[in-house]
């Protein structure tokens, strides 16, 4: 009886909101959302879930990413011993992205690593968005 308790202290204490992220792109959320409440990811997410395909329902682009583990797929990660890493994926899709308006631009010349530098580079100068075009 103690030996469950403990067990379950230990799954509550591990599920109080640790693993959640959340990327912003700037453009403006629209009500239209596309869930994947079970990603399967592998290695306690070593191995990350394939790619979330929005592409069709968010034709103007995505406003925002959230990735987190719930109690549920910490559960399952728990008595797979972290072999099986399932996670929850939500996308919000966005009304386009009005942030890139008038965003200088950089083309790769087919070493995208070297434009992307070079992106980072002038933003951090400028203090302004810099797109890379590939």
């Amino acid at each position: 009886m103690i030996r469950r308790l403990f067990s379950l202290g230990l799954v509550v204490a591990l599920s109080t909101g640790c693993y959640h992220a959340t990327v912003e792109t700037g453009a403006t959320p629209t009500s239209q959302v596309v869930e994947k409440p079970w990603a399967s990811g592998w290695i306690y997410g070593l191995v990350p879930p394939s790619i979330v395909e929005t592409a069709q329902r968010c034709p103007s682009g995505v406003a925002k990413v959230e990735t987190q583990l719930s109690l549920p797929n910490q559960l399952v990660s728990f008595v797979t011993f972290g072999i099986y890493t399932p996670m929850s994926i939500r996308v919000t899709c966005g009304q386009g992205r009005t942030s890139d308006a008038g965003s200088p631009t950089i083309k790769s010349n087919g070493n995208g690593q070297e434009a992307i530098h070079q992106a980072a580079d002038q933003s951090a100068r400028e203090q302004v968005p810099v797109l890379v075009q590939f």
